[in-house]
């Protein structure tokens, strides 16, 4: 029995899973959700709190969206598979510096949370050989930045609506881009 090459379980991932685009869908709609938790009347540390609670509906959003885009979260016989998973809890390792932000400056917790969730895509131009996640990444968190350096904390909705817009440019770059893959 031959062993499959590096590219081609590359490849096997990137058609089961349609290069992560359940998540990126999900992660748009949440954070239009999150929008609009930032346009609400309350503190920045009760719509960061806030902001917390509606992200925990990303995963079952994801697992929904998985269902009706015929997405498959396990590849099995694929060591590569859990990799994704991996990537994606890279994240968490700096969200005690989002804590940090919260306590102390939470004025800004949207633009960290935001740079955060930018950064952690970068990865994954590697793992689905995909040039927007890479674009995503640095568009997403230098945008953060530089529009949260440029308006006053009122009006820091923003950056969550900057945020889900370049998701959905991404999802609808990766939809483009899975024709490609599956000519492979």
């Amino acid at each position: 029995m031959e062993q499959p090459t590096f590219s081609k379980l590359k490849l096997e991932i990137q058609i089961q899973a349609k290069n992560g685009i359940d998540f990126i869908l999900s992660a748009g709609i949440v954070w239009f959700a999150i929008y609009f938790i930032w346009t609400l009347d309350y503190t920045s540390y009760e719509k960061s709190i806030l902001t917390f609670i509606v992200g925990a509906i990303l995963l079952p959003l994801a697992f929904g969206l998985s269902k009706v885009l015929k997405t498959n979260w396990k590849v099995k016989n694929n060591p590569l598979q859990p990799l994704g998973l991996w990537l994606n809890f890279a994240q968490l390792i700096y969200f005690p510096f989002l804590i940090f932000i919260l306590i102390k400056s939470p004025d800004y917790f949207i633009m960290t949370y935001a740079i955060i969730t930018g950064a952690h895509l970068f990865p994954y131009a590697w793992f689905y050989d995909e040039l927007g996640y890479a674009v995503t990444a640095i568009v997403m968190s230098v945008g953060s930045l530089l529009i949260a350096l440029n308006i006053e904390p009122e009006k820091m909705w923003f950056v969550p609506l900057f945020t889900s817009i370049v998701f959905f440019l991404l999802a609808g770059w990766i939809f483009i881009n899975l024709k490609k893959v599956k000519e492979k």
